[in-house]
């Protein structure tokens, strides 16, 4: 018998189409086998494509799998945004708890119509080790770094448990500019590091009205450049946080990320952070999106 499926694409973490960050969503898709999943993936070709199934707990309320064209992703967060966006048009709850294989995050939708805005709520990612001084200078040649162009404030420490990245902060706009990574070289480190990306950053930005501007390289996932990353932002504000680089309101602290011009797909993360007890006790990565097209899939 055959069915049909619900396929959207939806740009992440912008209001205009054709920047920020493509992802695939498909609804109801508890029928698809792993094959099917990513077989869809594959074809329709973006760095991740969410899949949208019932519940199979009380303590959640959908499930979501992620595909890249190679693999399955334990969680992403500018696809979760994107399905979100896509689930919200219609009247419903606005607050849900989404699970997948890193376990269960809180969703919630901000605002009405077009101008909406998806809020993932996390735990504070892990916090791990710094890099040794050998590691820095393979990772530093292996982007067409030197020493001097780092910043001083900013040791390269990686960050996250299933899902991880280095933090590399550099100096300014020139640096993230003049990047030129070799993608062979930094697969092989990701094995040895420990960090599936590359996430390099600076606390000079030329974006107005944001904290940091980035770019990231995720080589050994299959993505030569991520345009916009939502999860490599949250860790971010748990690594600023940690070395009291973001501005702070009594318990709370909110920055913006720019990310994704050097691919001609700018888009813009926003971050808040929940401090307790002395550390960040609750992160939530919040972000726009906007649907590019929707179309259906007959199986």
């Amino acid at each position: 018998m055959s069915r049909s499926l619900a396929v959207f694409q939806v740009d992440a973490f912008t209001r205009r189409r054709f920047t920020g960050n493509p992802a695939g969503v498909v609804l109801g898709a508890d029928a698809l086998s792993d094959e099917d999943m990513l077989a869809i993936a594959r074809e329709l070709n973006n760095a991740d494509t969410a899949f949208v199934l019932s519940p199979d707990g009380t303590d959640h309320d959908l499930r979501v799998r992620f595909f890249t064209p190679r693999t399955e992703a334990a969680f992403v967060a500018h696809a979760t945004v994107a399905a979100h966006y896509v689930m919200s048009r219609r009247p419903g709850p606005r607050r849900l708890r989404q699970k997948q294989k890193a376990g269960i995050v809180d969703i919630e939708v901000r605002g009405d119509g077009e101008t909406r805005r998806i809020a993932i709520h996390q735990a504070p990612p892990a916090i791990g080790r710094e890099l040794s001084a050998r590691e820095r200078l393979a990772v530093l040649d292996a982007l067409a770094l030197s020493s001097g162009d780092l910043d001083g404030r900013c040791p390269l420490i990686v960050c996250g448990t299933a899902s991880t990245r280095l933090m590399v902060g550099v100096r300014g706009t020139e640096q993230l500019r003049q990047l030129k990574p070799d993608a062979a070289r930094l697969t092989t480190l990701s094995a040895q590091l420990g960090a599936a990306g590359y996430f390099v950053f600076t606390l000079e930005p030329q974006v107005a009205n944001v904290l940091t501007e980035a770019r990231m390289f995720s080589p050994a996932l299959g993505i030569p450049e991520d345009p916009v990353s939502g999860n490599a932002h949250g860790m971010l504000g748990a690594y600023l946080a940690a070395r009291d680089l973001v501005p702070r309101d009594g318990d709370l602290a909110r920055f913006s990320g720019a990310q994704g011009h050097y691919l001609n797909r700018p888009g813009q993360v926003d971050v808040e952070l929940e401090y307790r007890d002395g550390g960040v006790h609750a992160i939530r990565v919040v972000g726009d999106a906007a649907l590019v097209f929707e179309t259906s899939l007959a199986l």
